[in-house]
């Protein structure tokens, strides 16, 4: 009975947006941030919000340094756990994005709780746990409230050494660009939320979003990898821009080496898109430089926000076999070189 009260309940209909879909605009978002106090009266703040990058992070000691970030958001999918599931591996990608180790992670929700059974709330809280588990840490606590749409994430705590953070703003030039996840999330939620999705659309989804980026601990022992983020709601072209800019490099990929979720590369070819890609486009300015060549189906893509997305490298030429060889020992079969880092503006350029 339990299950049947579950899955009746369809979790896309409560919210206006889902996943990272939902983040602000990177143009608002920066207008927002614009003038808030700086953090050079901490010295032990080895990251904050001067760089756009995906976690704080403060230095404890010589050895150790402690990582800080929260990420939730709307459903992506009705099925609750596999909402939660989604949620709580986008929230610890920050961490692995750092080159940390998650070691704590507190739960933040919000459910509307007049309208959803509370089964359904308990399943995509047992998704997160479930994910947590899988990388070797407790949900140690969290906050609760009564809101109108449903919301759920997490605050999560990690650890790295000092000299091993792995930050968004140091690409060197000459550096090789390497994606861990094919693209194409939102393309399938867009398609889901249509009723457009098939059986195999939504496993594929659900297969690449649930897979923690649990190489960024690795990568963070690697000289040779020289910045580190992870592709979510500001796209590819966005997360990349964000490199180019702190780095003051210009990156170059090629669109045919883009790796890209199956379903989503033929659903995009017949028009499937967000909202967010829109606004993500709209955001970039004068940063991205398109050949002729790319279709609009091809720079929706590149502009489609990734929920729980994978990890975008920036390393050197001579770490290529080394990166690619722990990403495959990992089960991430798809990762691959999209293109490098070039002296010149900081924009990207794609053919």
């Amino acid at each position: 009975m339990k299950d049947d009260i579950v899955n009746k309940v369809r979790l896309t209909q409560f919210s206006h947006g889902g996943g990272c879909g939902c983040k602000i605009a990177p143009s608002v978002l920066s207008e927002i941030l614009s003038g808030l106090p700086q953090a050079g009266l901490f010295p032990d703040l080895l990251v904050g919000l001067e760089s756009s990058d995906d976690a704080a992070v403060y230095r404890l000691n010589d050895t150790q340094a402690i990582i800080a970030t929260t990420d939730f958001f709307m459903p992506i999918v009705d099925d609750a756990y596999d909402f939660g599931r989604i949620a709580a591996t986008n929230a610890l990608s920050d961490i692995y994005a750092m080159g940390g180790q998650p070691i704590l992670a507190l739960a933040v929700v919000g459910m509307p709780i007049d309208k959803l059974p509370l089964e359904t709330i308990r399943q995509i809280m047992a998704g997160g746990a479930a994910v947590c588990q899988l990388a070797g840490i407790p949900i140690a606590g969290g906050h609760s409230i009564d809101s109108p749409e449903p919301i759920y994430g997490l605050v999560a705590l990690g650890i790295v050494h000092p000299d091993k953070v792995k930050r968004n703003d140091r690409a060197h030039a000459g550096d090789v660009l390497i994606l861990g996840k094919p693209l194409g999330v939102g393309v399938l939620s867009a398609a889901l939320k249509k009723g457009q999705l098939s059986d195999e659309g939504y496993q594929q989804m659900v297969d690449v979003t649930t897979q923690l980026n649990i190489t960024g601990t690795t990568l963070a022992n690697m000289a040779g990898v020289h910045a580190l983020t992870d592709v979510t709601g500001f796209a590819l072209l966005g997360h990349l821009l964000e490199i180019c800019r702190g780095s003051q490099l210009q990156a170059q990929i090629e669109f045919s080496r883009i790796p890209l979720i199956d379903t989503a590369l033929q659903l995009a070819k017949h028009g499937y898109a967000t909202g967010a890609a829109t606004r993500n486009w709209g955001s970039y300015g004068d940063g991205v430089n398109l050949g002729a060549e790319i279709t609009e189906w091809q720079r929706k893509l590149l502009c489609d926000p990734q929920t729980s997305g994978g990890l975008l490298v920036s390393c050197a030429p001579e770490s290529v076999d080394e990166v690619l060889a722990a990403f495959k020992a990992d089960g991430f079969h798809r990762a691959a070189v999209i293109g490098s880092m070039q002296t010149g503006d900081a924009r990207v350029t794609v053919s």
